[in-house]
């Protein structure tokens, strides 16, 4: 019988042999190899070879809770021993989508998936389905999920991006069909006026509109509210629907960013905290829309169903969560993620870095910048910059015990206290002093050749 190893090193060694590149997910990869998990509790993970860090990420926002959050353990332990799933639906189901459906305005009915991506596949083929078009219209530089409809133009970058008044469509995958590309209608986020023009030059066959109110990849800044209400109307007027990707940003407010805006959008995508640290996915909206797939229906527009969509273990842990992330544990998080940032900032001003932050709600990202930048093309990070926030994001892992996301974001959860704020500020400015002379390097090369080209011309 094999003997197993018990280090990061050695366990990985083991991976490559039998996982491409020795991971099941690239956003965990840890060069020189990733760490392994031997427990987490709270807002601490423990790996494999005794280091105890502070979690950030939080499985990629996932965890609104933490780690083995003890409410949603007991009630998952119980449902555990009556069983996992079954080829009959459960009332938790039920009960868990009267729960979601209260929350937001414009939740008139739900379906339940299992992953964002799924999500937000589901509801673009719902917008196809209720229209009877099929082309989306997606911003630039977002993410979407692992669809090939919105992986379209997720990485683009100045070598393909092409004209800002229309963009290129960019395949993620290699072997991406054209036809899909074809489908695709590409817009800069926050930039209503080329955005209204892109979208008119083929109205008739957009189905709908994506927006995602504060997309982490582009660059964690919210939509304005003139863009949201526009692009509203112009739906509105062109019989297509305006749907929303709040996967993370829902955790932003108690019935997520779209409380922020006067309208309600059509569909709106949800996943990651709203599973309790299990795979889930769902997606809510108008009841005309949501029925292209009820079964009662003749013709039925889009048959819908899922192996374990709505299994009870996801469903029992996803409502203990959001049961316990209610008004004031939001405005509660919210409160201590502001004091995270305003302390942040106060490091950046004393460590005299080109250092920046955006985001919202309880989740940030830092950009090496000056001052945060308002679009995808402007915070854009080039190689030397993206180097330099690898070398940051390292000395928070390994000298501050540390985890954040890969893009230098922090996604905050309901366990962290101010303690856990005091110790990433203070490590962010020992990080900060550390690697200055390799930030301002990078800031005066960026400077030159992309701002000041700019102000020239201006």
């Amino acid at each position: 019988m094999k003997t197993f190893k018990n280090t990061n090193a050695s366990i990985y060694a083991d991976a490559v042999q039998v996982l491409p590149g020795g991971v099941s997910r690239n956003t965990i990869f840890h060069k020189p190899h990733p760490h392994y998990v031997t427990g987490a509790k709270g807002c601490i993970v423990t790996d494999i070879d005794g280091v105890e860090r502070i979690d950030f990420a939080n499985n990629m926002a996932s965890l609104i809770h933490g780690h083995a959050y003890p409410k949603i353990v007991d009630a998952v332990t119980k449902q555990l021993r009556k069983g996992t799933a079954y080829t009959l639906a459960t009332e938790i189901e039920v009960r868990y989508a009267e729960h979601l459906c209260s929350r937001s305005p414009g939740f008139e009915k739900i379906r339940f998936v299992n992953s964002g991506t799924e999500a937000v596949m589901s509801m673009i083929k719902t917008a196809r389905a209720f229209t009877g078009k099929p082309k989306i219209a997606r911003a630039e530089g977002s993410y979407n999920g692992s669809y090939d409809y919105v992986e379209v133009s997720q990485v683009s970058d100045p070598d393909n991006w092409g004209d800002i008044a229309k963009p290129n469509r960019i395949p993620l995958a290699y072997g991406t069909p054209q036809g899909v590309l074809d489908d695709v209608i590409i817009y800069p986020f926050n930039d209503l006026e080329r955005t209204i023009h892109l979208l008119d030059e083929d109205a008739e066959n957009i189905a709908c509109v994506l927006i995602d109110p504060i997309p982490h990849r582009v660059g964690l800044f919210e939509a304005s509210h003139e863009f949201v209400e526009g692009i509203y109307a112009w739906t509105q007027k062109n019989n297509a629907l305006l749907v929303f990707d709040e996967v993370i940003t829902y955790r932003t407010n108690y019935g997520g960013t779209q409380e922020n805006y006067k309208i309600k959008p059509d569909i709106t995508a949800l996943g990651k905290m709203i599973g309790g640290g299990f795979p889930v996915g769902a997606f809510a909206g108008r009841h005309d829309v949501m029925k292209v797939m009820d079964p009662n229906e003749s013709p039925l527009l889009l048959p819908h169903s899922g192996t374990f969509s709505a299994n009870p273990i996801t469903m029992t842990a996803g409502f203990e969560a959001m049961k316990d992330f209610d008004k004031n544990a939001v405005l509660s998080l919210n409160k201590l993620t502001s004091k995270a940032v305003a302390q942040i900032n106060e490091a950046i001003l004393e460590a005299d870095v080109p250092m920046s932050i955006s985001g919202s709600g309880s989740m940030f990202r830092l950009h090496p910048r000056k001052h945060t930048p308002s679009s995808y093309r402007k915070a854009y990070q080039w190689p030397e910059e993206k180097a330099v926030m690898m070398k940051l994001l390292d000395h928070l892992f390994y000298k501050g015990n540390i985890i954040m996301v890969n893009t230098g974001t922090c996604m905050f959860s309901t366990v962290m206290t101010q303690k856990e704020v005091d110790h990433l500020s203070q490590s962010l400015l020992n990080a900060f002093i550390s690697i200055k002379p390799d930030l301002d390097v990078v800031w005066n090369k960026y400077h030159e050749k992309h701002l000041k080209p700019d102000l020239e011309k201006n």
